[in-house]
This record gives C-alpha cells, sequence and structure tokens, in this order.
C-alpha cells in the first residue's frame, strides 16, 4: 500500500481547482508531513497539531476516503 502523502500527491496543481487540490498543494509544502505514513490516527494527530493549513478536517477524512477506495 502506497503512503497517504504518496496517494495525494496525483492531485497537486499549480492553481487551485478544489479543496482536495489545496490540501495536497499545501501538504507538498508541509517539510514536516508525515510522508510515509499509512495510518490514519498518525496522519490525523499531525494535522490537529501542525496542519494549521487546512480548513477542517472533514476534508482530510474525504481524502483519506478516497485513499481507501483507491488501494483497496
Amino acid at each position: 500500500m502506497k503512503s497517504f502523502y504518496h496517494f495525494l500527491m496525483k492531485y497537486r496543481q499549480p492553481k487551485k481547482l478544489d479543496d482536495i487540490t489545496a490540501f495536497a498543494n499545501d501538504a507538498y509544502e508541509d517539510h514536516g508531513f508525515p510522508k510515509q505514513s499509512t495510518d490514519y490516527d498518525e496522519i490525523s494527530r499531525y494535522l490537529e497539531m501542525n496542519g494549521h493549513y487546512i480548513t477542517t478536517m472533514a476534508l482530510f477524512d474525504k481524502a483519506w476516503d478516497l485513499y481507501i477506495q483507491n488501494e483497496e
């Protein structure tokens, strides 16, 4: 299974197309993001403490659902 970060990077775009694109772009710029993790709790805790760029944790949940759907 590839990491959540690796999955999220496929949504990176030069222009903000939607909230997931903005999340991907911001995560790319976040050098502390747990790039190798496949663990929901680890990434969620990280974003709650350090993800000042994510507007709502519901956005992370939406991206996580896409991740799980694509990785199964």
